[in-house]
């Protein structure tokens, strides 16, 4: 069991959690594989191709 000492604040986790998502987005985009992103603003999701360009694949549900 984890003693309280060990364990890493929330911002710690976010800011990893982040640059994992920024590593496998530029893997993606090297690989030349289309990666799957939400568009907040819009509500809509797409395949985001390595040169930028983005293909409708669906809308949020609710």
């Amino acid at each position: 069991m984890l003693k309280r000492e060990e364990y890493i604040s929330d911002e710690a986790v976010v800011k990893r959690v982040n640059a994992a998502v920024k590593i496998e987005l530029e893997k993606k985009k090297a690989m030349d594989i289309p990666a799957v992103v939400y568009d907040r603003k819009t509500q809509i999701i797409y395949h985001e191709n390595s040169d930028g360009t983005r293909v409708e694949i669906g809308k949020r549900m609710r």
